[in-house]
């Protein structure tokens, strides 16, 4: 017995060369019923679509042969952790334990800078708004505040005397240039040039002293003549050091020859700014 409709839709599939959807609207039958009438039919060729994952296929099959674990495999391709699993189930991992360690930290630390990211952008903003404010309200700096600053420097950072050994010197050292640029300063408002102190490095053995005493020479105009032999620190290889980058260039030691009335000046200032700062307190 010969069906009319089922001799249709093998027409419209083999001679029009209709999709499944076309035929189904032409004949007003249901997938079911189609797929009853078509069972031994192929579909046209232009009907079947490449696989549009099968790009992200191939390359989750790299991602894990380089070690990336499923849920890393899933993030980079924008997929499914458990699509990124059917891929590469088949390829087990076997990571090597220093390699595995380094994976999880440098995940680590992409996860906190993720985490923080907007804090850090917050904080930056009021970093810089506040550093602008400082910067508004310092305006411009005299002799006078120069003075007041030296002094306060020297006596938190410089070398004091003591009761039982009067060494009435002006010796400072310390790390921070700025600082040091800044006291150099205080010097020449107290009438001592930059010719006149004895400079010297006090640097870890494992340092470059020479391009050390070059830099500090050439950021606070200092002469060349005027250092003396480094102090070198003997290094420590069992000490943890963070000082240890081609930023590090050690301790600048300033002695001010004869500067037995300057430390006298400067252990006024403090003593005047003392009372002065505390005057009243109390009341």
């Amino acid at each position: 017995m010969v069906d009319p409709l089922a001799d249709e839709a093998r027409r419209l599939r083999t001679v029009e060369m209709l999709s499944a959807r076309e035929i189904r609207r032409r004949l007003g039958i249901g997938k079911d019923r189609l797929s009853a009438l078509l069972r031994d039919v192929p579909p046209p060729e232009w009907t079947k679509r490449p696989n549009a994952k099968d790009g992200l296929r191939a390359r989750a099959v790299e991602l894990r042969a380089a070690g990336r674990s499923v849920p890393e495999i899933a993030a980079e391709l924008g997929v499914a952790k458990s699509t990124a699993y059917r891929w590469v189930r088949h390829l087990p991992l076997d990571r090597d334990p220093e390699v595995e360690a380094d994976r999880r930290r440098a995940h680590s630390r992409r996860m906190t800078d993720a985490r923080w990211m907007a804090h850090r952008e917050s904080r930056d903003a009021a970093e810089a708004q506040e550093h602008a404010r400082a910067a508004e309200r310092i305006g411009q700096v005299n002799e006078r505040d120069l003075f007041i600053l030296g002094a306060a420097i020297y006596w938190c950072e410089g070398a004091k005397s003591k009761p039982w050994r009067r060494d009435d010197r002006v010796v400072i050292i310390n790390s921070d240039v700025r600082l040091l640029g800044l006291f150099l300063r205080f010097l020449e408002v107290c009438g001592v040039d930059r010719s006149v102190p004895s400079y010297r490095l006090s640097i870890h053995e494992s340092a470059d002293a020479e391009a050390a005493a070059r830099w500090w020479q050439e950021v606070l105009g200092l002469p060349a003549e005027r250092f003396q032999r480094p102090t070198l620190k003997r290094h420590q290889p069992k000490t943890v050091r963070y000082n240890t980058d081609a930023d590090y260039r050690g301790c600048l030691i300033i002695n001010v020859p004869r500067s037995r009335e300057l430390y006298w000046r400067i252990e006024g200032a403090i003593s005047a700014l003392f009372d002065s700062a505390t005057a009243g307190a109390g009341g």
